[in-house]
């Protein structure tokens, strides 16, 4: 095989630097924090880059949906409450901030025993080699009833263990993000993978008014994507269950009419996994609305997230 001859860079055609376009400009970059600035101020020192502007998007998109009177729902795995954002969460719907919340099944696990003692999520690499991982015997007899008499009265899942919880007499159950939304009557529903949570171990499970229950609130649900078209669908932490629901609700709720359009979409997790980006970010708004992809830690993302949506609609700067 004949050597070859290393290219000739002399006849190479150039440009301008000036001229050129570029997509980082020295007007986007961070700003030095001072001393004893505000939330909003700290805001606009964040680089106007990639995620910077991103979060700043969503804000106020969140913002300019409840402005506007459209519909903000809130769709969530239950590690959002294990690192201790139920007091957020809960503000976020007293300020009528949040009109819709779904839960996957876990979520009223650590949701209830938040309420019974002020304490959740057990070490289960220390109790699973001697069979007692989820055996805690409050917390499967008080849900477990509480999904057989919400069956029983034609409730959904969510509005059972709400109202349930709000009508005991636990002393935590101010933390109850499924007590406050009884209280204030914003609709949570709640989406049961059966065998994923640990009531369904327990001799008190009811499995045909489990299935009953959160079937119900699957329709719910559906109904209340329904009347999402100019608003907005946040993912929290779910990484599988909620974006599948969700997609079902879309299209089901399209199906019979609701065009669901146009829609703002929001995954936030610490991680990106394919479901939430497919069947939340991407395929729901195609063509009709704008999805968004947040990365970080739940316990640091979602509180900042939403105290620019406050600032936003109540601070002193309130558009």
């Amino acid at each position: 095989m004949k050597k070859l001859n290393p290219l000739d860079l002399t006849g190479i055609k150039t440009y301008s630097l000036k001229d050129r376009p570029s997509k980082v400009s020295r007007q986007d970059f961070a700003q030095p924090w001072q001393a004893g600035g505000s939330l909003r101020e700290f805001v606009d020192r964040l680089p106007r880059i990639l995620a910077g502007t991103a979060l700043r998007e969503v804000a106020a998109a969140w913002a300019l949906a409840r402005r506007e009177e459209y519909q903000v729902l809130l769709g969530m795995g239950a590690h959002p409450l294990k690192v201790g954002l139920s007091p957020i969460i809960i503000d976020l719907l007293r300020r009528g901030l949040i009109t819709g919340v779904a839960l996957n099944g876990a979520g009223i696990v650590h949701d209830a025993e938040i309420a019974m003692v002020g304490r959740t999520s057990e070490d289960v690499d220390q109790v699973l080699g001697c069979g007692q991982f989820g055996m805690a015997q409050e917390t499967g007899e008080f849900l477990n009833a509480a999904i057989s008499w919400g069956a029983g009265q034609n409730l959904g899942l969510g509005e059972a263990v709400g109202r349930r919880l709000l009508e005991s007499d636990f002393p935590y159950k101010h933390l109850s993000l499924l007590a406050a939304a009884a209280e204030l009557q914003v609709p949570l529903t709640v989406h049961v993978a059966v065998g994923t949570d640990i009531i369904h171990l327990h001799p008190s499970v009811d499995p045909e008014a489990l299935g009953a229950a959160t079937h119900l609130d699957f329709r719910v649900f559906a109904a209340m994507v329904s009347r999402l078209a100019g608003g907005m669908y946040i993912n929290l932490g779910s990484a599988v269950i909620m974006p599948e629901v969700f997609l079902k609700a879309v299209t089901l709720a399209r199906n019979l009419g609701h065009k669901v359009a146009p829609l703002t979409t929001v995954n936030l997790d610490f991680v990106q996994h394919y479901r939430p980006l497919t069947n939340v970010v991407r395929r729901p708004t195609a063509g009709v609305g704008q999805g968004y992809a947040l990365t970080g830690h739940h316990e640091l993302l979602f509180p900042l997230l939403a105290a620019l949506v406050v600032e936003e609609l109540e601070g002193p700067h309130a558009h």
